[in-house]
């Protein structure tokens, strides 16, 4: 037996300071996650989470110490920002209790979820899907993993985002609304998570427009910068 067409290569994440990498199998992402970032979205309060997906081949995957190039998007004249921490799944599981959550992270690495926010808007108004707006190529960039044994599990530190040298994003993870454990007991509810499997696990305020040539250098404290270029 043979394949009708051709087979794609797997979407794979370097582990920083190895040769290894960590296979990717879903992404999922969860929706204004931060208080700050709720309000300047309108909206306030402890909502539940809510998920979104991007799929795995939306990854741009930026070896550390390097700046990758994103392409500026078709079809948008507003591409947002939006800096996340990454939590990278280990041990599958489905209703995964939130005090045991953490044994199921294998890692965490810093992403961007970018946005076409003109086309995400006009998705809400008509009720429709979201994926024109967030699950577009190379809407993910992500910088290599850096194990929990390593890192710790995150329930604190300073997450912040730079667009040509100025300051855009800036806040801690310990401002979480659902923090980690609490996503994946939430997520793991609604889907049986997979070794393989990333979370992007919310954005803090401050998410705004970037044009072509802008440089971007995110960062989670203890874990290896993101530095990506719009083309």
């Amino acid at each position: 037996m043979s394949h009708v067409v051709a087979a794609q290569p797997p979407v794979e994440i370097p582990v920083a300071g190895t040769a290894d990498t960590f296979p990717v199998r879903r992404i999922y992402c969860v929706g204004r996650n931060y208080v700050e970032h709720a309000k300047e979205m309108g909206f306030t309060g402890r909502e539940p989470p809510f998920f979104f997906m991007k799929p795995a081949d939306a990854l741009l995957v930026v070896p550390e110490g390097s700046t990758g190039t994103m392409p500026y998007p078709s079809r948008t004249a507003d591409l947002h920002h939006e800096i996340e921490l990454v939590a990278a799944i280990g041990k599958g599981g489905r209703d995964i209790a939130a005090a045991h959550a953490h044994e199921h992270v294998w890692g965490y690495a810093v992403g961007l979820d970018m946005t076409r926010r003109d086309l995400q808007g006009e998705a809400k108004k008509l009720g429709r899907p979201w994926e024109v707006g967030k699950a577009f190529d190379h809407s993910a960039p992500i910088a290599p993993l850096r194990p929990a044994s390593a890192t710790g599990h995150y329930t604190k530190g300073a997450i912040s985002l730079e667009v040509n040298g100025a300051s855009r994003q800036a806040s801690d993870v310990s401002l979480l609304i659902w923090n980690i454990a609490e996503t994946i007991e939430h997520l793991s509810s609604l889907f049986e998570l997979a070794p393989g499997d990333l979370i992007f696990t919310g954005t803090p305020e401050g998410v705004a427009a970037v044009s072509r040539g802008d440089l971007l250098v995110g960062r989670v404290e203890g874990l290896p910068e993101l530095r990506v270029r719009i083309g």
